[in-house]
């Protein structure tokens, strides 16, 4: 039995979750946005149950979080969605509500902490931690060793590079 997915959001970003999600074998049972009438964001919680997972899919990295702070305190279940040629090291840690696009890499002894995006072909290169609601854009380079702060944004192409911003453990 596939797990059913509900997807919060209808735009760009929401059409790529749902179509990775569908390759991943989720039944997606629905779309919610508030441009809908009868399937606003408020309406998630006539979904929770246990065998159906919620995932953020908007732009925006606080209102995304925060939709991952209320499918979690309504005690739904936030899904995590990679893609089947995205590289997760089997060292990294991916938390809950994250979506790792195509051709993306998670290296090494790497932590990305909840609501994240790590778009297509985004690297994330070893002893990295990806703080909360951060988004690694397109092709964007995290080199090793850095702390990206909570609510980022790396933009397309961007660079950081080592120990710019240093993980203090």
């Amino acid at each position: 039995m596939s797990k059913k997915l509900v997807i919060l959001g209808a735009g760009g970003y929401a059409n790529t979750v749902k179509d990775v999600s569908e390759q991943l074998g989720y039944d997606v049972i629905a779309m919610l946005d508030d441009r809908f009438a009868d399937r606003t964001l408020d309406s998630f919680t006539k979904y929770i149950a246990d065998d159906t997972e919620f995932i953020p899919a908007f732009g925006n990295n606080e209102f995304r979080l925060s939709w991952c702070d209320k499918i979690t305190r309504a005690d739904g279940r936030l899904a995590t969605v990679v893609h089947t040629t995205a590289y997760v090291s089997p060292t990294a840690s991916v938390e809950k509500g994250v979506v790792v696009l195509p051709k993306a890499v998670i290296n090494t002894d790497v932590t990305v902490k909840r609501g994240c995006i790590i778009n297509l072909g985004a690297i994330v290169d070893h002893g990295c931690v990806i703080e909360q609601g951060c988004h690694i854009c397109l092709g964007a380079i995290v080199k090793g060793e850095n702390r990206i702060a909570a609510l980022s944004k790396i933009e397309a192409g961007e660079v950081v590079q080592l120990r710019q911003y240093p993980v203090n453990k």
